[in-house]
């Protein structure tokens, strides 16, 4: 399987067409060599999320600080998946099941794939991603994503194979993500102040509580770290009163 994956990679991308939904709903269908220049960030799920008793799963819609808009995942895991890209500052744009991938498979036999997300970044850059567990791969998928990583970079577009996140990152992040929608701003003057106390390490609460009352100003710095305009260690512990927060200054949110 992954031969016939470097044998179509070494044959054209014109093998290999595209079906997607743009945005405003129509149905296309274009050759991979035709799709570089596609905003696939902007385009509508290829396939509908079920949500029914029973199916051992747990679809739903993210929303999305960096672009305003609900975005579909199909398990707790693609949920995590998706809030990650959303925590991420290089990502501008981001789409769930944005196209049905179809090529010519093993034994001359049609197939297609769907991969759950399409980001783009801030360069540019396109980025397909596929989340499935490192123990949920079977022989088929090993074949859609080798056949999903040569498109990608046949039209320069990076592709990401994900599992499992780190789980004391994944939960810290999913407690800021309560605090990404702009309600929890806050005044300017708090969150200006909370700037010049992080200006230098501190410890979280001491450094909300010389801002002003705890319970105003928690908000609005929780907000500052989603947007990592303040920063923490996500990834040593999960956050408490006493992790030291300061400005982002020239290292990024993700230490």
């Amino acid at each position: 399987m992954a031969d016939a994956a470097v044998e179509w990679g070494q044959a054209s991308a014109d093998l290999v067409e595209l079906d997607f939904v743009d945005a405003v709903g129509a149905g296309q269908r274009l050759r991979l060599s035709s799709c570089a220049g596609v905003r696939f960030e902007d385009t509508r799920p290829v396939r509908r999320f079920r949500w029914s008793r029973g199916l051992g799963h747990f679809p739903g819609w993210w929303w999305t600080a960096t672009t305003g808009l609900h975005v579909g995942y199909e398990s707790w895991l693609e949920r995590d998946h998706l809030r990650a890209l959303d925590f991420d500052r290089e990502v501008v744009g981001v789409a769930s099941q944005p196209f049905w991938l179809r090529w010519e498979g093993s034994r001359g036999r049609q197939r297609r794939h769907a991969p759950d997300y399409f980001a783009r970044l801030a360069d540019g850059t396109g980025v397909v991603i596929d989340v499935r567990a490192d123990d949920r791969i079977e022989d088929t998928d090993l074949e859609a994503f080798a056949v999903t990583a040569e498109a990608c970079a046949l039209l320069g577009w990076e592709f990401r194979r994900v599992g499992e996140i780190d789980a004391v990152w994944n939960a810290n992040v999913r407690w800021l993500a309560r605090y990404r929608h702009p309600r929890c701003t806050g005044r300017a003057e708090v969150a200006a102040r909370l700037r010049e106390v992080f200006a230098e390490p501190a410890p979280l609460l001491a450094g909300a509580e010389a801002v002003g009352d705890r319970i105003m100003v928690l908000p609005a710095l929780f907000h500052l770290m989603w947007h990592q305009e303040l920063v923490a260690d996500l990834a040593r512990q999960r956050l408490e009163l006493t992790t030291m927060v300061r400005g982002s200054g020239a290292m990024g949110g993700r230490e």
